[in-house]
């Protein structure tokens, strides 16, 4: 299935995207797209209803992030060696973890807002990963059981905050729209393998990013069970699983985004995004 919200910013009504292209209502039938709904119990109450039955969304308007209500949003760093490479830095040992703000999530076309004294803003199409059911130390044979589905993610960054003055990533990361997610959330018996699926990423419809999650150095697997092992995973926290070579801060010399761009970015099977990169007008 490929559930979503859509509607205006903070009204969102959850919905799946039906095999014949159409967009129908699941209101009545779920509450939200949240951790309850992506529990196994959840997932088979939509799945036992015909779609056909639900109300066609003639007017989707805005589409909202494909999943509300997220407790943890986990961020892998460096997880595909080409980018590492090109950010100076060697393969890790282990996954680096850090955590973006969840006041970041907003819609998959939503803007970038750029925020106030941002001079190095950057990109990042990543594989996101939503929990579905409660994962502690998990082995990692067992661990794709824990995962409700997939979806696509520009893990938004601001490198002069990340890396300048005290250096942490998650102030570099967590600004308000710095995590567009969806449009929608693919669950994962529709995902074979998800260490096979194309990324990419264009600005300005120049490509940027084009690889493959097959380069991970850490599988999806192999980052839930060790995350499980941290931390109790719930189920809707989200896993955002690293990005591939072509960020503007890899480039020489770096490229960064402006006020008016466009950023389009894919996943296979799991959809596209595109953002207007915007000043902060607060």
């Amino acid at each position: 299935m490929k559930l979503l919200r859509y509607g205006p910013a903070g009204e969102e009504r959850p919905a799946l995207l039906a095999g014949d292209g159409t967009i129908r209502d699941l209101d009545g039938i779920i509450q939200d797209v949240n951790g309850a709904s992506v529990t196994p119990d959840g997932l088979r109450q939509i799945a036992a209803v015909d779609p056909i039955t639900l109300p066609i969304v003639s007017d989707v308007g805005r589409i909202g992030s494909c999943i509300s209500g997220v407790g943890k949003f986990i961020c892998i760093g460096l997880n595909y060696i080409d980018h590492a490479r090109e950010t100076g830095n060697q393969a890790p040992a282990e996954p680096v973890v850090f955590m973006k703000a969840t006041s970041a999530i907003v819609g998959p076309n939503d803007d970038i807002v750029q925020p106030r004294g941002s001079t190095k803003l950057d990109w990042e199409v990543e594989l996101g990963v939503v929990i579905g059911t409660k994962a502690k130390y998990v082995a990692e044979d067992r661990a794709l059981a824990h995962v409700a589905g997939y979806f696509l993610a520009n893990d938004v960054s601001e490198r002069a905050f990340q890396t300048e003055g005290t250096g942490q990533w998650t102030k570099g990361k967590s600004c308000d729209t710095f995590g567009p997610i969806g449009p929608w959330l693919v669950t994962a018996d529709e995902i074979s393998d998800p260490q096979n699926l194309r990324l990419w990423l264009e600005v300005d419809g120049i490509r940027c990013q084009d690889g493959t999650t097959a380069n991970m150095i850490f599988s999806v697997a192999r980052i839930v069970s060790y995350l499980s092992g941290l931390m109790t995973l719930h189920p809707g926290d989200v896993i955002i699983t690293g990005t591939p070579a072509g960020v503007g801060q890899g480039m020489k010399p770096p490229v960064y985004l402006r006020s008016g761009q466009i950023v389009t970015l894919g996943i296979e099977g799991l959809g596209e995004q595109r953002q207007t990169v915007v000043a902060d007008a607060a």
